[in-house]
Protein backbone atom coordinates (compact mmCIF):
# COMPACT_ATOMS: atom_id res chain seq x y z
CA UNK A 1 0.00 0.00 0.00
CA UNK A 2 3.02 2.39 1.23
CA UNK A 3 4.40 2.32 -2.66
CA UNK A 4 1.31 2.66 -4.09
CA UNK A 5 0.29 5.93 -2.25
CA UNK A 6 3.80 7.28 -2.77
CA UNK A 7 3.47 6.84 -6.21
CA UNK A 8 0.04 8.52 -6.24
CA UNK A 9 1.00 11.32 -4.44
CA UNK A 10 4.39 11.90 -6.44
CA UNK A 11 3.14 11.83 -9.18
CA UNK A 12 0.75 14.78 -7.92
CA UNK A 13 3.50 17.01 -7.15
CA UNK A 14 5.48 16.21 -10.37
CA UNK A 15 2.86 16.94 -12.72
CA UNK A 16 0.14 19.26 -10.89
CA UNK A 17 -2.33 21.74 -12.90
CA UNK A 18 -0.90 24.80 -12.30
CA UNK A 19 -3.70 26.64 -13.79
CA UNK A 20 -6.45 25.74 -11.51
CA UNK A 21 -6.86 28.48 -8.73
CA UNK A 22 -6.43 28.58 -4.92
CA UNK A 23 -9.46 29.24 -2.62
CA UNK A 24 -9.44 28.80 1.12
CA UNK A 25 -11.99 26.04 2.78
CA UNK A 26 -12.00 26.20 6.06
CA UNK A 27 -8.42 26.40 7.58
CA UNK A 28 -7.22 24.18 4.80
CA UNK A 29 -6.03 25.40 1.30
CA UNK A 30 -8.72 23.79 -1.54
CA UNK A 31 -5.67 23.22 -3.94
CA UNK A 32 -5.88 21.12 -7.12
CA UNK A 33 -2.20 19.20 -6.45
CA UNK A 34 0.57 19.82 -3.31
CA UNK A 35 2.70 22.67 -5.19
CA UNK A 36 0.91 25.38 -4.01
CA UNK A 37 1.42 23.85 -0.29
CA UNK A 38 4.82 23.49 -0.80
CA UNK A 39 5.22 27.52 -1.41
CA UNK A 40 3.29 28.33 0.76
CA UNK A 41 5.40 26.36 3.46
CA UNK A 42 8.67 27.54 2.14
CA UNK A 43 6.92 31.40 2.36
CA UNK A 44 5.25 30.85 6.01
CA UNK A 45 6.85 27.63 7.68
CA UNK A 46 3.94 25.14 7.27
CA UNK A 47 0.51 24.82 5.01
CA UNK A 48 -2.30 22.39 5.28
CA UNK A 49 -5.16 22.04 2.55
CA UNK A 50 -6.91 19.38 0.88
CA UNK A 51 -6.97 18.12 -2.60
CA UNK A 52 -9.46 18.86 -4.77
CA UNK A 53 -10.52 18.37 -8.63
CA UNK A 54 -9.39 15.74 -10.82
CA UNK A 55 -6.32 14.27 -8.75
CA UNK A 56 -8.90 14.16 -5.81
CA UNK A 57 -11.22 12.43 -7.70
CA UNK A 58 -8.71 9.88 -9.02
CA UNK A 59 -7.90 9.39 -5.65
CA UNK A 60 -10.57 8.48 -4.70
CA UNK A 61 -11.54 6.16 -7.06
CA UNK A 62 -8.53 4.43 -7.02
CA UNK A 63 -9.06 3.60 -3.16
CA UNK A 64 -12.91 3.62 -3.03
CA UNK A 65 -13.30 6.68 -0.21
CA UNK A 66 -15.74 10.00 -0.47
CA UNK A 67 -13.19 10.92 2.03
CA UNK A 68 -10.97 14.15 1.56
CA UNK A 69 -7.38 13.78 0.68
CA UNK A 70 -5.88 16.18 3.57
CA UNK A 71 -2.23 17.13 3.74
CA UNK A 72 0.48 19.11 5.85
CA UNK A 73 3.70 20.81 4.55
CA UNK A 74 5.94 21.83 7.22
CA UNK A 75 9.85 23.40 6.20
CA UNK A 76 12.27 21.10 8.06
CA UNK A 77 15.27 23.64 6.73
CA UNK A 78 16.65 25.81 4.05
CA UNK A 79 18.95 24.20 1.48
CA UNK A 80 21.97 25.81 0.04
CA UNK A 81 20.25 27.32 -2.81
CA UNK A 82 18.64 30.38 -2.13
CA UNK A 83 14.44 29.86 -1.84
CA UNK A 84 14.85 26.30 -1.69
CA UNK A 85 13.82 23.99 1.29
CA UNK A 86 13.95 20.56 2.51
CA UNK A 87 9.57 20.00 3.34
CA UNK A 88 8.27 16.87 5.06
CA UNK A 89 4.92 16.31 3.52
CA UNK A 90 2.05 14.24 5.42
CA UNK A 91 -0.88 13.08 3.33
CA UNK A 92 -3.83 11.74 5.32
CA UNK A 93 -7.37 9.91 4.03
CA UNK A 94 -10.01 8.23 6.00
CA UNK A 95 -11.50 4.80 4.91
CA UNK A 96 -9.24 4.13 2.26
CA UNK A 97 -10.13 0.21 0.96
CA UNK A 98 -7.42 -1.61 0.06
CA UNK A 99 -7.22 -6.04 0.08
CA UNK A 100 -10.64 -5.74 1.03
CA UNK A 101 -9.99 -3.79 4.41
CA UNK A 102 -10.83 -0.43 5.24
CA UNK A 103 -8.37 1.94 7.15
CA UNK A 104 -7.02 5.29 7.83
CA UNK A 105 -4.02 5.54 5.78
CA UNK A 106 -1.00 8.05 6.43
CA UNK A 107 1.68 8.78 4.38
CA UNK A 108 5.00 10.80 5.03
CA UNK A 109 7.83 11.71 3.04
CA UNK A 110 10.20 14.49 2.60
CA UNK A 111 10.91 16.18 -0.42
CA UNK A 112 13.33 19.29 -1.57
CA UNK A 113 11.73 22.07 -3.75
CA UNK A 114 12.10 25.54 -4.91
CA UNK A 115 9.78 28.74 -4.47
CA UNK A 116 10.26 29.04 -8.10
CA UNK A 117 8.38 25.67 -8.61
CA UNK A 118 11.56 24.02 -9.37
CA UNK A 119 13.33 20.84 -7.91
CA UNK A 120 16.72 21.69 -6.74
CA UNK A 121 20.06 20.65 -8.72
CA UNK A 122 20.93 17.30 -6.86
CA UNK A 123 24.10 19.09 -5.24
CA UNK A 124 21.62 22.04 -4.10
CA UNK A 125 19.77 19.43 -1.82
CA UNK A 126 21.60 19.15 1.17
Amino acid sequence: MKSTVLRVVLALVLTGTEGLSVAESGDRLAVPDVKPLLRAAIERGSARGVIVGESATYIRQRFNTLAPIEVEVKSLHPLPKPGCHRLEVTTRQRSVLETGKREDKELVYQVSYCRDGTFPEKGDRK
